[in-house]
């Protein structure tokens, strides 16, 4: 079976402790303090009923962006966590100014008492986050950490080791791991930061006892796990926390969880993306900024569709059959790139460079990435999203489905007018079934790291993307 690099991505998103929640607690108090403060100065004195209502609509903003973020999620490097901090922060405060704007009360509040609020909100919500991360940094530093052991030595055993060694949050330190019997592994480390081994999984409650451990983690293949129930039993008298953590990564997982159901613990091995608060979020982004841009294009839309009239006969728009979410079909709008001509049968055949069939405006709107521009309005139907995988030509489904691992999983998310994949150059003609792959591949990681973020970063680099060798 094939094995994958373990993911940093965090299985469950909704995990909570005491530091996180006292740190979340904080980060509100800061924020309603310096509102309160800037206001109070800026006013003469006056804490109006407006500046309380933008602050609860500013917390309400920060409870959902934070936790698209994962701003709380305990792991990640200091760096990670400040970006995912600032980029949570602009998108609260984007939001708070949308709402302004929508209700037509910007000139309510004072322009200082913005700027005080953003800029000394994020200072000081990044002083509490230093603060916490430097107080568990010395408190581990210290030696106020608890012993843990892994069992197992595989890439995951040495991957789980990383982490908790440079997660300072978690108040543990590995003495070392044990070999599972039948594995391969080198007993002595190459370099200093490497997984130390300390035996095999028969001598694990004598290394328990010696050691003082206190969590023992399993990480082991999953051909390995019929010896997990034997380990267990074996260390359920000896008053330490057992952690199992399966390998899962040797599948190609989808926007991979663990959660629970009726009460019994759930491993998410597939699933969309698009539930809950972040469905709502991706329908709020594609139905306002997709009608923002519509209105904005309305004009060249209508140039572009005259100057197909005039140049050759024929309908302006071009309607095809495409696969969307969960594998509904839908009909695509674009401009007609090419001329009229009856759907050939056989084998798929793709746009190619010189292609005689592009008309002359035709040739300009391709190269401009123009033809795509109606999709809008099968954004604004709830069929597409702004970005997406791209979707493909049934035909070309049912071509690449029996030749590219996991292809038909693009459909567990809307597809969209541009992806991470076009963005990355995956896009046009694939002349060859390795392009097929990126192309598959990265629309899985946009899947599998979806975040609005990652939909607004997607979208600027798509204004630098929308000409290039590839666009014919």
């Amino acid at each position: 079976m094939p094995t994958r690099a373990p993911s940093d991505r965090p299985l469950n998103r909704g995990s909570s402790s005491l530091s996180t929640t006292l740190q979340a607690g904080l980060d509100g108090l800061a924020v309603i303090a310096i509102t309160w403060g800037a206001t109070v100065i800026v006013n003469d004195g006056v804490f109006s009923l407006d500046y309380v209502l933008a602050l609860l609509a500013l917390m309400a903003t920060m409870a959902v962006s934070y936790d698209q973020f994962g701003v709380y999620g305990q792991h990640g490097s200091f760096t990670a966590q400040s970006l995912a901090l600032l980029r949570a922060w602009l998108v609260s405060f984007a939001l708070l100014l949308l709402l302004a704007f929508a209700l037509k009360v910007t000139a309510t509040y004072s322009r200082a008492v913005l700027a005080a609020v953003f800029f000394g909100g994020f200072a000081a919500q990044l002083a509490i986050h230093v603060g916490f991360r430097v107080v568990h940094g010395a408190m581990k530093a210290a030696g106020h950490a608890a012993p843990a052991l892994i069992v197992g030595t595989g890439a995951l055993a040495e991957h789980l080791h990383r982490r908790i060694e440079s997660n300072p949050w978690l108040l543990q330190q590995v003495v070392g791991a044990v070999k599972v019997n039948g594995a391969r592994h080198s007993d002595a480390p190459e370099n200093g930061d490497a997984l130390p081994v300390l035996g095999t999984v028969d001598e694990t409650v004598r290394l328990v006892r010696e050691h003082g451990v206190r969590n023992v983690y399993i990480a082991v293949d999953l051909n390995a796990s019929p010896m997990i129930e034997e380990v267990y039993f074996n260390l359920l008298d000896r008053n330490v926390n057992v952690h199992w953590v399966p390998n899962i990564f040797a599948l190609r997982l989808i926007n991979h969880s663990i959660g629970d159901i009726a009460g019994l613990p759930l491993l998410t091995l597939s699933e969309t993306p698009l539930i809950g608060t972040r469905r709502l979020v991706k329908e709020l982004e594609d139905k306002v900024l997709g009608g923002v841009l519509l209105l904005l294009l309305a004009v060249p839309m209508l140039l572009i569709a005259l100057a197909i009239r005039l140049d050759t006969p024929g309908p302006v728009f071009f309607r095809q059959t495409r696969t969307g979410w969960d594998g509904r079909a839908f009909r695509i709008w674009k401009f007609r790139s090419m001329v009229v001509q009856d759907a050939p049968a056989g084998p798929i055949r793709q746009a190619t460079r010189d292609d005689p069939r592009v008309t002359r405006v035709g040739r300009v709107l391709r190269r401009l990435s123009l033809d795509e521009l109606p999709q809008l309005f099968n954004v604004l139907a709830g069929e597409m999203s702004l970005v997406g995988p791209r979707p493909h030509e049934v035909r070309q489904n049912l071509e690449y489905s029996h030749k590219v691992t996991a292809y038909l999983a693009r459909h567990r998310i809307k597809p969209g007018m541009t992806g991470l994949a076009q963005v990355r150059g995956y896009r046009g003609e694939t002349s060859d079934l390795r392009e097929m792959t990126r192309r598959v591949e990265s629309d899985i990681e946009y899947i599998n790291t979806w975040t609005l973020w990652l939909d607004l970063t997607i979208l600027g680099r798509t204004v630098f993307a929308l000409t290039g060798k590839k666009a014919y």
